[in-house]
């Protein structure tokens, strides 16, 4: 009797009868807590890592931060500067050899642009202050495609391309701490990290396969070759066999492929190329966008096997969760081609996380280049490259519709800035 009413002034207390207050308690799932590596910050969430992504949701660490959209221009070796209010470009500075991405520090203090010099030593990182939006000197660093964050904020993770190596840098001075080499990852490109910290998926753009990362004791794991016929070996082997005799199609009347996108159609027998990388709400899975397979593929963290294959769009290169982390946009960029053709068959995917369903499909009137971005600070927009079309595209998240902003030559890796989270594990903006 006692306990019953010390329940009962409880829920009475929270506004709620005993009966409304056990039928709660009963059916919130019960997630454990999550015990992640030394010195990263506790998963607020277990069954929703990007909890604290959420529309609004703002650091301390970004107040006075301008509002403003930072575009790389690869071939033009600048930054546009674009405010999202006015929807102008309101400044464009000269950057390194070659920009990539743009990307927020651990601590969400700087924004670094990489620039890695493609075919050349003179790579380099250009620190943007984000309350000025000015960039500071740039600071040699070689071959820098893309840069992430250890989840302990201790290290800078450079990413090599070009040398098939992850090196570890510090966050500050960008001094060489010590390098992991990842010989069978051509092409080493976007990545993402598991849900306590303590290994990381790397896409390897060149050999159509993600690698598997020990961040603890900092070894490759293993590779892991992707096919949207993953279900089906015997295909796989006859792709695998018909690739080494250079082939280059083969018709499902030859090989029949279960749920094949097209019936009758062809298989493309060469590799995947692999592109960006995002880890499901829960934790558990990883989705990666996959430029030559047009969809993107499913990998189980855990057993790092694959697990499905969502068909999307032509050229699927960019992955970004909702604000409300109950969908995943993906950036179709229209063709399949390293270099593609101006207003391509671009368009943007939503998957539904839950279902793993493609639920909505936006296309870009006249065609267009969908590359890399992220979604605003409310969550009512997302902000895309326009790779081949030298345009930005903001896309409304409701509907769909898309208004351009005219850029630099070649835009790639933009960021939205600020965004909500406590810190950054790199990219264009992968905040948790």
């Amino acid at each position: 009797m006692k306990i019953g009413r010390v329940v009962a002034a409880i829920s009475l207390t929270l506004g709620l009868g005993v009966a409304g207050w056990w039928a709660t308690a009963q059916t919130r799932p019960v997630v454990a807590a999550v015990a992640t590596v030394p010195g990263m910050p506790a998963v607020a969430d277990p069954a929703n890592l990007y909890s604290e992504t959420v529309a609004g949701k703002l650091s301390p660490a970004v107040k006075g931060a301008l509002s403003r959209v930072y575009v790389p221009n690869r071939r033009a070796n600048t930054v546009s500067v674009i405010d999202p209010e006015t929807m102008q470009v309101v400044d464009t500075f000269k950057v390194g050899r070659n920009p990539q991405h743009v990307v927020p520090s651990w601590d969400l203090k700087t924004l670094w642009v990489a620039n890695n010099a493609e075919g050349r030593t003179d790579g380099s990182l250009s620190p943007i202050d984000p309350w000025t939006g000015k960039a500071g000197p740039a600071i040699p660093v070689d071959d820098p495609y893309n840069v992430y964050w250890s989840p302990d904020g201790k290290s800078a993770i450079i990413v090599a391309e070009e040398h098939k190596r992850l090196d570890f840098r510090d966050p500050q001075t960008m001094r060489l701490q010590y390098s992991i080499a990842t010989p069978k990852c051509g092409g080493i490109n976007h990545a993402d990290f598991s849900i306590d910290g303590s290994f990381a998926l790397f896409t390897c753009e060149f050999d159509g396969a993600v690698t598997k990362i020990d961040l603890v004791k900092r070894t490759v794991i293993g590779t892991l070759t992707l096919s949207p016929y993953f279900a089906r070996p015997d295909v796989v082997a006859q792709l695998t066999a018909l690739e080494k005799k250079k082939s280059q199609l083969i018709t499902t009347q030859q090989v029949i492929v279960q749920e094949a996108p097209e019936l009758g159609g062809a298989i493309c027998t060469s590799r995947g190329m692999p592109q960006d990388i995002r880890i499901s709400p829960d934790g558990t899975t990883f989705f990666v966008a996959d430029m030559l397979a047009d969809g993107v593929h499913v990998v189980d963290g855990a057993s790092f096997q694959q697990i499905g294959f969502i068909p999307t769009g032509v050229g699927a290169h960019g992955l970004y969760p909702s604000r409300d982390g109950k969908s995943l946009y993906v950036a179709n960029r229209g063709t399949n081609k390293m270099i593609g053709p101006k207003g391509g068959k671009g368009s943007v995917s939503v998957i539904d996380f839950a279902t793993r369903k493609v639920v909505k499909t936006w296309p870009i009137p006249g065609g267009g280049s969908p590359d890399m971005g992220n979604v605003s600070a409310d969550g009512k927009y997302l902000w895309l490259s326009g790779r081949f079309d030298d345009v930005v595209y903001r896309f409304e998240t409701t509907s769909g519709a898309v208004d351009k902003v005219k850029v630099g030559r070649e835009p790639h890796g933009l960021t939205v800035w600020p965004q909500p989270g406590r810190y950054s594990l790199g990219h264009t903006g992968n905040l948790r």
